[in-house]
């Protein structure tokens, strides 16, 4: 079986991005474009792979990791010099596919059409596309077979070619052998007096050999990105892409305008996104939930059935039926169980809620292990922080606190206790036991009338 290379070309730095990082780690839809390069082309069976850096390489590794072999291009003096710097890494027996890290569009699919194309015809291969306006882009000659005959880049073309519709899409094929040998081949006798790639089809052709255009069927899958507008442009492409593929699989997005979804996230079917919905990171979202509207949710785990409106949900896990919000936050760290009620104005953060236990409203919940079937009254706050550390609360099973109850942590209150409202917890409350901490009620009768007479007076005097 023939060995499938993998040459992704990512050592220019993008100087019309205007960024200090380099152009292939800009994200689209959460994962960095050459990422998702990297992931289409080991999808469609790529067996190595490697990437041609040069400016800010330390970037690019940073996000490949070793996923892929490096190779460093020390001077960009071309597109045709960079593959050659991978020449001395590619098996002899091989097909090579060249394709550039600022593509993000580009899909499994057409890399895998064009490896079927270059198989049958023992040729080299390149996806093209017919555009309404080709400037800028490569132009693609054909001869009357139907074969590219040479590909000319837009300044060195004549008026007559870039009347011509078809464009290069930057993806091809190669037999290796043949590959070096026009590589080997090159000059910098263009306009930009580099070597380029697409001057290979020229030597290939005066050795006799064919290139094969494969015409992609959606243009926008070879967009490629130079600046922040068309970052934008491919960023939305790729949005409504990712929507589509959840729809197909049973996901309800009520208003896919609004809707935000990142590449990584898996969603159940018979999910219901409303609008405003942001699902990001590593986010995985079960079957049967109703997310939105305007909720955000980041490296979520959310099991069946669980409900998060007008909320942020950052680094934790929700458990089956678990319902968050409106208007509440839960910090990273926090596990939530299943059936539990986080509701409006409440703030968790790096805690365990357990099964069932209600969190309705105007509280928070910080660094604490609190159990199942718990009820938090209204204006709870763990005490978590004494000026030097963060300190643990634990309330056990089916335990009652009461409304504005303070637990001044460290403290323990054990299962089925019962906190009365306005207390102030600072000491452990034993399983089953009674606790109210807070002092008996003064009444003065008709002492507001003369406080405020007093008061009154002082203003008068200039006094405070």
């Amino acid at each position: 079986m023939t060995v499938k290379v993998g040459v992704v070309l990512a050592a220019g730095l993008g100087k019309r991005m205007n960024s200090k990082r380099h152009k292939v780690v800009h994200e689209i839809c959460g994962k960095a474009m050459i990422a998702h390069v990297v992931d289409e082309l080991q999808a469609a069976g790529v067996d190595q792979l490697f990437v041609v850096v040069g400016s800010l390489e330390d970037q690019v590794r940073a996000v490949l990791g070793e996923r892929v072999q490096f190779i460093r291009q020390e001077q960009q003096l071309g597109t045709g010099h960079a593959v050659l710097q991978a020449v001395p890494k590619l098996p002899e027996d091989s097909v090579t596919v060249v394709l550039n890290g600022d593509s993000p569009l580009i899909r499994r699919q057409e890399i895998q059409r064009l490896l079927s194309v270059a198989a049958e015809r023992k040729a080299t291969a390149v996806l093209t596309a017919m555009v309404e306006n080709p400037f800028a882009y490569g132009r693609v000659i054909r001869d009357g077979q139907g074969a590219v005959r040479r590909i000319v880049e837009e300044k060195d073309a004549s008026a007559e070619e870039r009347l011509i519709n078809e464009i290069n899409g930057g993806v091809f094929a190669f037999r290796t052998s043949d590959l070096v040998a026009a590589l080997c081949k090159l000059t910098p006798d263009n306009a930009q007096g580099e070597l380029l790639l697409t001057d290979c089809v020229a030597h290939m052709r005066a050795d006799s050999q064919l290139v094969w255009p494969v015409p992609v069927e959606d243009p926008n899958d070879l967009a490629g990105v130079n600046d922040r507008v068309q970052l934008a442009d491919v960023e939305a492409r790729m949005k409504i892409r990712i929507l589509r593929e959840h729809m197909k699989r049973g996901v309800t997005v009520v208003d896919p305008a609004s809707t935000y979804v990142q590449a990584d996230v898996s969603i159940g079917r018979d999910t219901v996104l409303w609008p405003g919905t942001s699902l990001e990171g590593q986010t995985v979202i079960g079957e049967d939930c109703v997310i939105g509207p305007h909720a955000r949710l980041v490296d979520v785990l959310a099991g069946a059935g669980v409900a998060v409106q007008s909320s942020l949900v950052m680094d934790s896990r929700l458990g089956d039926g678990a319902s968050v919000g409106p208007y509440a936050y839960i910090r990273p760290g926090s596990d939530i169980g299943a059936g539990a009620k986080i509701g409006n104005f409440v703030e968790i953060k790096n805690s365990i809620v357990g099964e069932g236990t209600k969190v309705s409203h105007l509280s928070y919940i910080g660094d604490s292990e609190i159990g199942s079937r718990v009820n938090i009254g209204c204006g709870v706050v763990t005490v978590n922080y004494d000026g030097y550390q963060k300190n643990k609360t634990v309330v056990g099973n089916d335990s009652f606190v009461g409304s504005s109850v303070n637990l001044i942590a460290p403290v323990h209150v054990g299962s089925e206790a019962y906190i009365a409202t306005g207390s102030t917890i600072t000491d452990e409350v034993p399983d089953g036991a009674f606790a109210i901490a807070r002092e008996r009620q003064t009444t003065k009768p008709e002492y507001a009338i003369r406080l405020r007479m007093k008061l009154k007076e002082r203003i008068r005097q200039g006094l405070k």
